[in-house]
């Protein structure tokens, strides 16, 4: 081949493999130097702040020994206040995913006087202190209530703390996925024959699982863990109204620190549990839709 058509051939790009090598070694696991330090940062970060902390909570639950730990929490005052917060987070976070859900519906669909300032009010429990959310509900719905009604020392008053310090979750996960969502297809089943009803089930909901899941997970997390609100409102009376963190505050003024933690690592494995189960199911209704 003379100079000249070895100069009039067009360079061949490199394949995949000469790329990846000119890459830095290329692969699945490639990282650049740069987020290879960015990678290394958010380790170490979520390594002090999360896994360190729940790590020294788990060895502190079995300082006695796995005995100890089991009978902390097959105590019948300690079960009583376990199964009452279990109980008392799975009913909010139903109704929460339901109310939650229609919330959002109202304030991305209609269009009515006050809408911004009921978007801006949803956010408060968000920002109020938890302890100021339980001052708010006593002087609401206490001894001196101006309805003349006093849900202090409770279950109702535990329901609705919960409820209230829960609300946004729902609300604020699902509102971003409706306004994404494409008239068209609504639309288009309308022309189809489809009534509201069999659209937003067949077209809309689906769609909508995933965020309500997530949502459903934040505020069952929340709720189990809560402790500022029901201070005031629950009485914390044993096998009546006493809740998990109530419990593990007793443990900490009893000077029983493996007794709070064992509390504190059966809620977070609940926790998990709860979460771990709605993401199954919110991946399995985003693979349907």
């Amino acid at each position: 081949m003379t100079q000249a058509a070895a100069a009039a051939k067009p360079p061949v790009a490199p394949g995949p493999a000469k790329r990846r090598s000119q890459g830095g070694g290329g692969g699945l696991f490639a990282l650049t130097p740069t987020s290879g330090i960015g990678l290394g940062i958010c380790l170490l970060w979520f390594t002090i702040l999360v896994m360190l902390p729940l790590a020294a909570v788990t060895v502190a639950s079995v300082e006695g020994g796995l005995g100890s730990f089991w009978n902390t929490l097959t105590d019948a005052q300690t079960f009583a206040a376990l199964r009452l917060t279990v109980l008392e987070a799975a009913g909010v976070t139903v109704i929460n995913a339901v109310v939650g859900t229609v919330i959002a519906w109202v304030l991305v669909r209609d269009q009515f006087w006050g809408k911004r300032i009921i978007d801006v009010v949803i956010d408060i429990p968000f920002a109020l202190p938890t302890i100021v959310a339980g001052l708010v509900l006593l002087s609401l719905y206490g001894p001196q209530s101006p309805v003349g009604i006093n849900i202090v020392n409770t279950r109702t008053g535990i329901f609705m703390a919960l409820l209230f310090v829960t609300l946004p979750f729902v609300v604020r996960t699902v509102q971003p996925v409706l306004l994404e969502l494409e008239g068209d297809v609504e639309e288009a089943a309308a022309s189809l024959g489809a009534s509201r009803a069999t659209t937003f089930r067949r077209v809309i909901l689906p769609s909508l699982v995933p965020a309500i899941a997530a949502g459903s997970s934040l505020g069952f997390a929340r709720a189990i863990s809560e402790f500022g609100s029901l201070v005031l409102i629950s009485g914390n009376t044993p096998f009546k109204t006493e809740v998990a963190s109530l419990k593990i505050l007793k443990f900490l003024e009893g000077d029983n620190q493996a007794g709070a933690a064992a509390v504190a690592v059966l809620l977070l494995l609940v926790a998990v549990v709860v979460i771990v189960a709605l993401d199954l199911i919110s991946r399995r209704a985003a693979r349907r839709a």
